[in-house]
């Protein structure tokens, strides 16, 4: 007897901004792998999460958001995205169930057309936020973007992230578009994302809720330094979060450093529930100008 098939790939999950991506990317990992907001632009890196299933290994890809750029942080973020459609197994189009169908949708089922030639799955995110009548709406309109896609869909399938509807229906539909292959990541792997990275960006994460609508897309992080304590298993955590204008740094810090203390202490948790680790973290509030827009402080920033 033959020894049974095993399929392993990437599969890219697109979408505007604020499409439910990184949830659902959280959602099929089982833990959280990629931050979450409810503002545009929280993903700026393709993050990869590992899904390990009886016979398959399924690698999603999360996605920045496709946007009309309007730095060149914005322009480097679509690459980012192309650049990543051009190279996965398998690509799964987001589209929210309470939002109809819009221009920016149409141009990223073109771009699909023009760059890609995986199969691609359409998702009607976000089915708890829309009623029946909604979802079946949103489900008829998907299938009228296959004039754009030029090709039809592999499947169609509303999903509900928070609510794990169809999550598991989703990712059998995944793993049947992947190719045969053995695993390619080690079995205890949720992501191949450094340890700096994801602190980072949960230090990022904690600072859009705090700032909301103030500055969200004026912010970066970065991890500076680690070190662990002698005689101790706490480790002391250096980060740096950027702004670009100095009227912004009392923002951050608020009034008596409140909000930074804040800022601090939620990203102290979610750290320290992630990765198992205990830290101190130290906080600091640096301007960096124009940051979006230069070049060099781009690559600085690892963008």
């Amino acid at each position: 007897m033959s020894e049974p098939e095993h399929r392993s790939g990437f599969v890219s999950f697109v979408g505007r901004p604020n499409a439910g991506k990184s949830t659902l990317t959280n959602a099929l990992v089982g833990q959280k792998v990629a931050i979450t907001s409810d503002k545009p632009q929280t993903t700026r890196h393709a993050v990869r999460g590992i899904v390990n299933r009886p016979a398959a290994q399924v690698i999603i890809v999360d996605t920045p958001g496709l946007h009309r750029p309007r730095t060149l942080l914005g322009e480097r973020l679509n690459d980012v995205v192309t650049a990543t459609l051009s190279e996965v197994d398998v690509i799964g189009f987001c589209l929210p169930a309470g939002e109809k169908i819009g221009p920016g949708d149409r141009f990223i089922a073109r771009m699909l057309r023009e760059n890609t030639k995986a199969p691609v799955i359409g998702i009607v995110t976000k089915t708890d936020t829309a009623s029946s009548k909604r979802i079946m709406e949103a489900l008829l309109a998907v299938q009228g973007l296959q004039e754009e896609l030029g090709r039809e869909f592999a499947d169609i399938v509303p999903t509900s992230a928070t609510e794990g509807v169809q999550t598991d229906l989703l990712l059998e539909l995944i793993e049947k578009q992947l190719p045969e292959g053995p695993r390619l990541f080690l079995d205890d792997e949720p992501t191949d994302e450094s340890t700096e990275t994801l602190i980072a960006e949960f230090i990022r994460e904690a600072a859009l809720s705090e700032v909301r609508d103030e500055l969200p897309h004026s912010i970066a992080c970065a991890v500076e330094e680690m070190l662990p304590r002698e005689d101790s298993d706490i480790v002391d955590v250096h980060a740096f979060l950027y702004v670009e204008r100095s009227s912004q740094k009392p923002i951050i810090l608020g009034p008596r450093g409140s909000r930074i203390k804040k800022i601090g202490t939620e990203a102290r948790r979610q750290i320290e529930q992630r990765l198992g680790m205990r830290i101190y973290l130290h906080l600091h509030v640096s301007v960096l100008s124009e940051w979006q827009r230069d070049p060099k402080k781009l690559h600085r920033l690892g963008f």
